[in-house]
């Protein structure tokens, strides 16, 4: 797969979306789909578990939540949208639906390490489902005394992939308004880590597709 596949897949994109009757009244994300094929992840070895650093931000207004113990407070509300004491978990372990609101509305998820089982028995459960989980490999879990502004700023460009069930790989990889060049380089970046991961290669990948929130999905064609 070459850079220029994916240009020409993002040029279509936007003219397709030109060309909508409908317009649309909101920033809309750029997203991936990988297909992939001939891969078992009932065998050892075969989950897919990546993270990946992207060349450029995938969203200026990256929503961060940090689930947090009172020494951590004052650290994580400079640094993080939305900060959590577990003093309040209660109000999240006894509705549900608040709960999958907050999941659905944040991209990363910071944890205290010292307050995990709390976090996993509050939160755990919506988190998994969403693969919003802390990631410790990602620094998503950590000390109390932490500094966060770096972890933060980090998080703007990393894409966490932890496949073990479904052969589609979805992400949000940009927004409409970024360059053509700046949203393929994200691609590549993802599509090589991929078939780097993969056992057999780029022979598993059955097809990539780019769309915005509401087009239709464009596959990107290789010359």
């Amino acid at each position: 797969m070459k850079k220029s596949d994916v240009l020409k897949a993002i040029t279509k994109l936007r003219e397709e979306e030109k060309n909508r009757k409908k317009k649309v009244n909101f920033l809309q994300s750029f997203d991936l789909s990988i297909a992939l094929k001939g891969i078992d992840f009932k065998k050892p070895g075969n989950k897919i578990d990546l993270i990946i650093q992207l060349p450029y931000p995938r969203t200026k207004n990256l929503k961060v939540c940090a689930l947090v113990d009172k020494e951590l407070s004052e650290e994580a509300k400079k640094y993080c949208a939305m900060v959590i004491e577990k003093k309040d978990f209660g109000e999240y372990k006894s509705n549900s639906r608040k709960t999958r609101k907050l999941v659905r509305s944040y991209d990363f998820f910071i944890a205290q390490a010292n307050i995990m089982a709390d976090i996993a028995t509050t939160f755990g459960k919506y988190l998994g489902s969403k693969r919003k989980m802390p990631n410790p490999k990602a620094g998503l879990i950590v000390p109390p005394t932490s500094k966060l502004e770096a972890l933060v700023k980090k998080l703007d460009k990393m894409v966490i992939i932890s496949q073990s069930k479904s052969p589609v790989i979805n992400l949000k990889l940009g927004t409409e308004d970024m360059q053509d060049e700046e949203l393929a380089s994200n691609v590549m970046t993802v599509y090589n880590a991929v078939e780097h991961a993969l056992p057999g290669g780029k022979n598993q990948i059955r097809a990539l597709y780019v769309k915005f929130t509401m087009s239709k999905a464009i596959k990107v064609r290789e010359e």
